[in-house]
């Protein structure tokens, strides 16, 4: 894939989960480069409407080239769509798609230092333009955070061995503070890995997720999902590593269970909420055009009728 081009993945069947009722008002919590907007549009009737959000500037920057007076673009994380629909004047929603992780642009960009492709200063925020950079967190974070973030985020399970090298290369005077040497430390302690892998896969994956609160954000975008979806609504959800799926699928079930309040014993149960429609993967074709779809899961479930 050339450097800056992004192919979605599980652009068609994502599309079609989503968009049930062409006259909606749908949500695209993830614009990137626009690939799962434009398919919404274009399934869309001429009454129908598509809000995007994005947190990166250049993405925010690149749904300008969409002209169309159904959609409009929100520079903002989909964790506070809530409140900039509620500012918006909207209320409900016919469907909401999260497609979530980092975009090719953002790997394939050397300085925004998200990839051990390229030696870069390690910045790796979403949004450069607020927050913490790794390379800052690496320099002030206590060995205990450091290594629970590694070990957490990463999965990696050398963390300990990564954070004691990283540790030392700080107090010796000269803290990381660029790609290129992140990953060349990394290289050092990790001496085996899973072919095919860069040792520093998961360090740079669990630094990304804790820079960005990439899980807190998806926690908080499902619950705003759920409470803007008019029922028969969809939620549909992109994820490519196991944390982000273990959270959309505890929610899913969560939500998709009557609960009852064990300190009223004899009170009616909370209605179910959402209907889980399925999970769905990458078929052969995609996977041979596109490396980047293999660990890719879409998970879809529907807004119950239920309050």
């Amino acid at each position: 894939m050339s450097a800056g081009l992004h192919q979605t993945v599980l652009l068609t069947e994502a599309v079609q989960a989503l968009v049930t009722q062409p006259d909606g008002i749908y949500v695209d919590g993830t614009f990137g480069r626009g690939g799962h907007a434009r398919a919404v549009l274009a399934r869309l009737s001429a009454q129908g409407r598509l809000i995007a959000f994005d947190r990166d500037p250049e993405a925010v920057a690149a749904a300008h080239a969409i002209t169309d007076p159904r959609f409009s673009i929100v520079h903002a994380s989909f964790a506070d769509m809530g409140v900039e629909l509620a500012a918006l004047g909207v209320r409900q929603v016919h469907g909401v798609l999260l497609d979530l992780g980092v975009s090719s642009p953002q790997i394939d960009t050397a300085a925004r230092g998200f990839s051990f492709r390229f030696d870069a200063p390690l910045d790796m925020r979403m949004d450069p333009t607020r927050g913490e950079t790794a390379a800052d967190f690496l320099a002030r974070a206590d060995e205990r955070e450091l290594t629970w973030v590694i070990k957490n985020h990463g999965e990696e399970r050398f963390a300990r061995q990564i954070v004691r090298a990283l540790v030392a290369r700080r107090e010796s005077g000269s803290p990381v503070r660029t790609t290129g040497e992140l990953a060349a430390l990394v290289a050092r302690v990790v001496k085996t890995r899973e072919p095919g892998q860069d040792p520093a896969t998961r360090t740079f994956q669990g630094l990304r997720i804790h820079v960005n609160a990439e899980l807190e954000a998806l926690e908080q975008g499902l619950s705003a999902a759920l409470s803007l979806l008019v029922p028969g609504g969809r939620l549909v959800v992109i994820s490519f590593h196991s944390l982000e799926d273990r959270i959309v699928k505890a929610f899913i079930v969560r939500e998709s269970r009557a609960a009852y309040d064990r300190r009223v014993p004899f009170a009616p149960p909370r209605a179910l909420r959402l209907r889980a429609l399925g999970r769905v993967r990458p078929g052969a074709d995609e996977l041979r055009a596109n490396a980047r779809a293999r660990s890719a899961v879409l998970r879809v479930a529907e807004r119950t009728e239920a309050a």
